[in-house]
């Protein structure tokens, strides 16, 4: 099974490298690594280029002015030719050695599952060893989407058939296309997810998604707005208690 990996970059020098870094780490050599760059000015390209001796043609650059993250997304999805394709942003790395295979493994298990997904942590962007926030997906039910819940997206592993049919992220959606693209996979269509109870995928607070309370507002507004999209009741009690819930997961 050919995994496609698939990252969205721009002026990530100060990051990028323990992603690439992560990837060349596994223990399993069939995939490719999709590198979408916005057309850093940096050193970007420049550090993906010390890495492409050691990923040889597993290592698939383009570098061009885009939309932004979610474009850079789309953009590199439609360049994916694996059997599964997923989500790793530049400034996040694989948990361990043995996620790829992991994923692998379990579509082969499960050969009827369209897609799989785990737990996510956060760390601290100047201590990355220094865990500031646990998601996990394990309580994750397509009903809790009503109330914002997504699983972590940088674990979705999704196969390619399955992309290809129900679309790519909305660019309409500036922040929180990622929540549009998988209420309308998990949600509306009904694909059929496997949940793995593992932390895959370690994150750097300080992301697109973790800037404080301006970047909630602005998710908020996204996730309401893809309420209406597809005519899903939205219930404000019932969204605002997944505030309540989160507070649980940071340490």
């Amino acid at each position: 099974m050919k995994i496609s990996i698939v990252t969205s970059s721009y002026n990530s020098a100060g990051t990028l490298r323990s992603t690439i870094e992560g990837v060349l780490a596994q223990d399993y050599d069939d995939y490719e690594l999709i590198i979408q760059d916005g057309g850093s000015t940096d050193g970007t390209l420049e550090l993906i280029e010390e890495f492409s001796p050691r990923l040889g043609d597993r290592l698939k650059l383009e570098s061009c002015p885009d939309e932004g993250i979610y474009d850079g997304f789309n953009r590199g999805c439609r360049r994916a030719t694996g059997d599964v394709v997923g989500i790793l942003n530049s400034d996040d790395f694989f948990t361990r050695n043995d996620i790829l295979s992991t994923i692998a493994r379990t579509f082969n298990q499960h050969p009827d599952v369209d897609a799989v997904y785990a737990d996510v942590h956060y760390v601290s962007p100047k201590d990355p060893k220094r865990i500031v926030r646990y998601y996990s997906s394990k309580k994750f039910t397509p009903e809790r989407m009503r109330m914002g819940y997504i699983p972590a997206h940088p674990t979705f592993y999704l196969r390619r058939e399955c992309l290809e049919k129900y679309g790519y992220y909305d660019l309409d959606y500036k922040v929180a296309a990622d929540f549009e693209f998988l209420l309308r996979l998990i949600y509306l269509n009904r694909i059929k997810i496997f949940y793995v109870e593992e932390d895959w995928v370690t994150m750097r607070i300080g992301g697109a998604t973790t800037k404080g309370l301006e970047s909630h507002y602005r998710i908020m507004k996204d996730h309401i707005r893809a309420f209406h999209k597809h005519g899903i009741p939205f219930n404000p009690f019932i969204y605002f208690w997944r505030y309540v819930e989160k507070l649980r997961e940071f340490r």
